[in-house]
């Protein structure tokens, strides 16, 4: 992406599920051209009429502008920025799909949770227009185009991979500000990512195996020498990487979990579902970065196998 004035007024987001409803709304709202992409029908139509409603933290209702099933679709409609908010594992596909009508001068913006999620559409695109963003918000869906807002705690982070870029980056932040998704550019998106991977590989597999609540688990006193020893585990794989979290970080993890609310984490909320986890890409990414620095990472490699057992198991069920 060419440095120069950027204005994007055209926005397209991959994914109807709560994450992407959340941010397809706020651009709506704010008089975007907002694209809503995804290959589940039902998930698409309430977007349309009523519009996608938001109730706890923010609490309104907004229609998008159009609404398509398929990613090369968008191509007709001519996005400048395109938010990519699905999960993790489906990031191959996407990003192949958008290589045939990806040009200079579009941005796209990992929307998402796990590690070098951004990596994985630079495979395919290159570096120059990827973005990768640290998103501040809880959120689960109550119904198709209905998403449950438990909290909001902005702002938002967002930062280009090619320095190139920053315009761009500066651009699409100052635009989510306006619409009232206040986000910030930044240059610690790395460090930013790995303390949010953190939270998430503590809170996320133990809870998808327990079943239990992010407050239920915390409370819970053995349960919790499990959270525990897992942030500490992945603590000292980012350090041993080099990434800054910061050197109070262990109490502030611990802090912040302890207020988490009687909320499902994502991963939870797959495996009840009957979905593909975001694993590989959150405790996966703890295992594989331990073995980069030769340390044995056993928590979250037990974490690891057990989630993909449920996986397996779900997937045997789907067998005839």
């Amino acid at each position: 992406m060419k440095q120069g004035e950027f204005t994007p007024t055209r926005f397209a987001v991959v994914g109807a599920g709560p994450v992407g409803c959340i941010v397809a709304a706020f651009l709506a709202k704010g008089g975007y051209d907002v694209t809503l992409c995804d290959v589940v029908p039902a998930l698409l139509d309430p977007a349309l009429d009523p519009g996608i409603t938001l109730e706890g933290a923010e609490n309104f209702t907004q229609k998008v502008t159009r609404t398509c099933r398929m990613i090369d679709e968008l191509a007709q409609y001519d996005p400048e920025v395109i938010f990519i908010t699905v999960k993790a594992n489906a990031l191959p596909l996407i990003a192949s799909a958008l290589e045939t009508f990806y040009r200079e001068g579009m941005a796209v913006i990992s929307w998402q949770n796990g590690i070098d999620t951004e990596l994985e559409l630079v495979k395919t695109l290159g570096r120059g227009g990827v973005m990768r963003a640290v998103v501040n918000y809880g959120c689960g869906l109550a119904a198709p185009g209905r998403v449950r807002l438990p909290f909001h705690h902005p702002p938002h982070y967002l930062q280009e991979l090619d320095p190139a870029a920053k315009p761009a980056t500066v651009a699409i932040a100052q635009a989510l500000t306006r619409c009232g998704l206040p986000t910030e550019d930044t240059r610690e998106i790395i460090s930013m990512v790995w303390r949010k991977g953190v939270l998430n590989a503590c809170m996320n597999p133990v809870c998808a195996v327990t079943g239990l609540t992010m407050n239920r688990a915390m409370n819970d006193p053995i349960v919790f020498q499990i959270v525990n020893a897992l942030v500490k585990e992945c603590i000292q794989v980012a350090r041993a990487n080099e990434i800054n979290l910061g050197w109070d970080f262990y109490p502030h993890a611990i802090e912040y979990m302890s207020k988490a609310g009687d909320h499902k984490p994502s991963m939870l909320m797959d495996i009840e579902a009957s979905r593909r986890t975001e694993i590989d890409f959150i405790n996966g990414k703890f295992v594989e970065y331990g073995q980069r620095v030769g340390m044995d990472t056993p928590f979250n490699k037990t974490l690891l196998s057990l989630v993909k057992g449920l996986e397996s198991s779900i997937e045997s069920k789907r067998k005839p």
